[in-house]
């Protein structure tokens, strides 16, 4: 008897037929809802997610056949790790699919930012000629530093070579990684940088880390980018850094919460700010999505779920 996947999430449709080739028999149901998730997926043995679902104790305890969470994407956030393993169920992830793809659209709200790109291409469309107000600023001979150096930090480093940055690197968790693209650096290292770009996971301990009191420890004005998770930036210091003059300027592609129509009266205060700065570039959560990484991610998943195949987990 096969093994049953249900696909809770839209997915390339290179998923479905990978997956059945592998043995599996594949229900495609992106459209589902988490009470219809419950109440069937006793019946599976593997489950196939982006961000939507959130898999916590309640899910895991209704999951009594599961045997692998596919997570398409870097982040975990949606995922309780000490449940899944304390029963067992394999966690698979895909940063690998998608770090090419976040490097690329790290650099491009950069250089948007330096370059004025977007205020300019606005200022042309409206008839107006103004060279001057729009003179871009070099990224040659900065100092970029990175708070983590995983799969999305290393890829946006990757990018910086031509520009001949000194590229400065804090990862908490990792000791000696030193490489052509990066220096390792202590916490401390990092204030006197130029620009800040956060790629660091959601947990209990990053929420909200990255508050008016940290910025206020760097030496001078920064460039800020977050393209890591929205939870780890509360805006409403954001802004209060932007108005003290602490950061200058700002591209973030995460959101405390999002889609961004959710906003309570008062949230929707901090946003109408952001919205209305000419210094702060947004994007909707796409840093990591593009074409290519959308079919990626499929080749990631099927890579490692073969491994565990081929170990004889399933059997």
């Amino acid at each position: 008897m096969k093994l049953s996947c249900i696909i809770a999430d839209k997915m390339h449709p290179s998923l479905v037929p990978s997956l059945e080739s592998m043995g599996w028999r594949v229900d495609y149901r992106p459209e589902i809802t988490r009470e219809d998730l419950l109440k069937e997926i006793e019946g599976y043995q593997g489950l196939v997610i982006r961000s939507k679902t959130k898999v916590d104790a309640d899910f895991i305890q209704a999951a009594g056949s599961l045997k692998f969470v596919a997570r398409a994407g870097a982040g975990v956030d949606n995922l309780d790790s000490q449940s899944l393993a304390n029963s067992g169920i394999h966690v698979i992830i895909a940063p690998e699919g998608n770090r090419l793809t976040l490097g690329e659209h790290a650099l491009a709200m950069l250089l948007n930012l330096l370059h004025n790109v977007t205020l300019a291409d606005r200022s042309v469309r409206e008839g107006l000629w103004q060279r001057e107000v729009f003179r871009g600023t070099e990224l040659s001979g900065k100092t970029i530093g990175l708070i983590g150096y995983g799969n999305m930090g290393s890829a946006f480093a990757k990018m910086l070579p031509p520009f001949k940055c000194r590229v400065l690197a804090y990862d908490k968790f990792l000791k000696d990684f030193s490489d052509e693209y990066v220096q390792e650096a202590g916490l401390e290292e990092l204030y006197p940088c130029d620009i800040l770009s956060l790629h660091v996971p959601l947990t209990m301990e990053t929420k909200g880390f990255y508050d008016y009191s940290f910025f206020s420890r760097f030496y001078k004005p920064l460039i800020l980018l977050n393209t890591a998770r929205g939870e780890i930036l509360p805006l409403s210091d954001l802004v209060k850094l932007m108005r003290d003059q602490k950061i200058t300027a700002a591209a973030l592609d995460v959101f405390e919460i999002e889609p961004i129509s959710q906003l309570s009266d008062k949230q929707r205060d901090v946003y109408e700010y952001l919205i209305n700065s000419d210094r702060i570039l947004l994007t909707p959560h796409i840093a990591g999505w593009s074409y290519q990484s959308y079919e990626r991610i499929n080749a990631v998943i099927l890579e490692k779920l073969a491994q565990l195949q081929s170990q004889g987990l399933f059997d």
